[in-house]
């Protein structure tokens, strides 16, 4: 049974460790440069930073809303939590480019567990204050914001 077992767990098991081996070389290699002809981004979001990218986002969010007076302090609100995110974010990647190449594999490994648990703080704190702004839309908002959400755009117009 335990023969078993271990012919089972075993392989499993070293497909998942090559799958996030290739994932980390993947990463490794994937530079701004390179994903930034890839594709053709809008001038306003082709940004160096995520403070720049957010705001730029920010402005396209409201344009495509149309928040209105009412809506103003909790679209603020949650506006500047998006900014927090995104200077926490600036440190972190600038704190990368500061030692990237000084990092050896395990400590990519780290900083890339780092960013993950960043993210996963930051939506944790979003989320409070994104219910707070959605719950004061109007049904109309609500359906743009819903199909901006799952698909990236606002009505034919797609948010970049």
């Amino acid at each position: 049974m335990n023969q078993r077992a271990y012919q089972i767990v075993f392989p499993a098991a070293l497909v998942v460790v090559m799958a996030a081996f290739i994932s980390a070389i993947f990463f490794a290699n994937a530079t701004p440069s390179l994903a930034a002809t890839a594709t053709k981004k809008s001038a306003s979001v082709a940004r160096s930073t995520a403070v720049e990218h957010t705001q730029a986002r920010i402005k396209q969010l409201q344009d495509a809303l149309k928040i209105t007076e009412a809506q103003q302090v909790s679209w603020n609100n949650l506006t500047q939590v998006m900014l927090e995110n995104a200077k926490e974010m600036d440190a972190l990647t600038r704190d990368r480019a500061e030692n990237i190449k000084t990092m050896n594999a395990v400590e990519y490994m780290k900083f890339h567990s780092q960013i993950t648990e960043a993210l996963l703080g930051q939506q944790k704190k979003l989320i409070p204050t994104f219910e707070t702004f959605y719950a004061g839309l109007s049904d109309e908002q609500k359906k743009s914001t819903d199909t901006i959400f799952r698909t990236g755009k606002h009505g034919k117009h797609k948010i970049q």
